[in-house]
């Protein structure tokens, strides 16, 4: 016997009357944008701990991913942009209309943390391919060869940021599209 029926024999679910398919896309769609947000903040979680604890020491001195002003930001935009992603995802989740206020605070939002994001990872990138490559013409050499642990684990850090990036940016097209979809076209005269 597959489920509990009536004295008529229909199923418990038509007792309760008609479903909108409508409803189902709707349930379906939400369920989607909230795992879609949840992910930056796994990604973002961790870059921000693999950075933490990017610290080397050796002959040469130590190294910690705190005396260097572009890893400190990412580790803070990683911070700030999971804490987003989170209480997003929880917004998103609730069962109620999508109102057009709503639309753009989301679609605002999800642009300021695409490009705060977007900024750690090209700052780090630019930090990190100088202590590569370094610039003898200030005179800064290459410190990855001193601090290959601590570079390996920047690196991988911002290879983490850049992949919430692109999250974010779908969440972004998602987000324009709520919004804009709210819209009618433009008539042409």
């Amino acid at each position: 016997m597959m489920g509990k029926r009536d004295e008529e024999g229909d199923p418990p679910m038509a007792m309760m009357g008609p479903r909108d398919e409508n409803e189902d896309v709707k349930s379906t769609m939400r369920t989607a944008e909230s795992m879609l947000r949840l992910v930056p903040v796994a990604l973002s979680v961790s870059a921000l701990v693999v950075m933490l604890k990017n610290t080397q020491t050796n002959d040469y001195g130590s190294l910690s991913y705190s005396d260097l002003g572009a890893f400190r930001y990412l580790v803070n935009a990683n911070g700030i942009c999971a804490g987003y992603s989170l209480l997003s995802a929880v917004i998103v989740a609730m069962p109620r209309p999508w109102t057009t206020p709503q639309a753009w605070t989301f679609f605002l939002l999800d642009q300021v943390f695409t490009y705060v994001i977007l900024a750690a990872g090209t700052v780090s990138t630019e930090v990190l391919y100088l202590a590569d490559k370094g610039d003898t013409s200030i005179a800064w050499s290459a410190t990855c060869v001193s601090f290959g642990g601590f570079c390996h684990k920047a690196l991988i850090s911002t290879v983490i940021t850049f992949v919430a990036v692109i999250f974010y940016a779908a969440l972004l097209l998602l987000s324009s599209y709520k919004l804009f979809s709210k819209y009618d076209a433009p008539v042409v005269t």
